[in-house]
C-alpha cells in the first residue's frame, strides 16, 4: 500500500522562502500565514515537512548560517588576524545590506527581547552567537600566539569588540544605512583594532 501523496512542493525552496520571511520578520512577527503563502505550502503541508513554527524557524537558523551567512565561518580559515576581521566586518555590511538580501541580520534581530513564547528562540540564537564569538576567541587566541596580533592582545576582548562592531552594522543596515556608509564606518573602526 503506497505511504501518502507524494509531495508536491520542492521543500528545499520553500525553506529559503521561509528564511526571508523570518528575516524581514524576525520569528514573533512571522504570521503562520504568511510562511505558508511565501512557501506555497499549506499549514499540513509545512507541520508534516517541518515541524511547528519553533522547529521551522530551527531549521531556517541553520540554512541561514550554513548559506547566507557561511563567510562568517569561512573567514575563520583566512591566513592572518587582519584578514580574518576585515571578512567579519565587510561581509557583514553585504550580508546586511547588499542587494538582493533583507535589511538587518536575522541572528541580530532575533536575540533581542521577545515575548515568553519566544524565549526559546531567543535562547537558540543567543546560544549559536556565543558559540560563533567563541571560534573568532579561539581564532585570534591562535593569532596571539603565532605572533600575528600583539602580545598584550585580549583575544576575548577583541572578539567581543568585532561582534559588537558587527551588530552595529547590522542594526545601523536595518535602520536603512546604505552600503557606502556602512563600508566609511568600517573603515574608520578597523584602524583602531590591534590588527597589522
Amino acid at each position: 500500500m503506497p505511504g501518502g501523496r507524494p509531495r508536491t512542493f520542492d521543500a528545499d525552496a520553500a525553506l529559503d522562502r521561509a528564511l526571508e520571511v523570518f528575516w524581514r520578520h524576525g520569528y514573533e512577527g512571522a504570521a503562520l500565514s504568511e510562511l505558508t503563502e511565501a512557501m506555497g505550502v499549506n499549514r499540513p503541508s509545512l507541520y508534516a515537512v517541518f515541524g511547528n513554527k519553533e522547529q521551522l524557524f530551527a531549521k531556517v537558523l541553520d540554512r541561514y548560517t550554513t548559506g547566507p551567512a557561511a563567510y562568517a565561518r569561512e573567514a575563520l580559515d583566512l591566513p592572518t588576524a587582519r584578514e580574518v576581521i576585515e571578512r567579519l566586518v565587510f561581509g557583514a555590511i553585504e550580508l546586511t545590506a547588499g542587494p538582493g538580501t533583507p535589511r538587518g541580520c536575522l541572528s541580530v534581530a532575533n536575540v533581542q527581547p521577545c515575548g515568553p513564547e519566544a524565549e526559546s528562540i531567543r535562547q537558540a540564537v543567543a546560544a549559536l552567537r556565543k558559540t560563533s564569538v567563541a571560534a573568532l576567541r579561539q581564532r585570534l587566541q591562535r593569532a596571539r600566539a603565532e605572533g600575528d596580533l600583539p602580545a598584550g592582545t585580549d583575544p576575548a576582548t577583541l572578539a567581543n569588540l568585532v561582534a559588537a562592531i558587527t551588530d552595529g552594522i547590522a542594526t545601523q543596515a536595518a535602520n536603512g544605512a546604505t552600503r557606502s556608509e556602512l563600508r566609511r564606518i568600517a573603515e574608520m573602526a578597523l584602524p583602531a583594532l590591534p590588527i597589522s
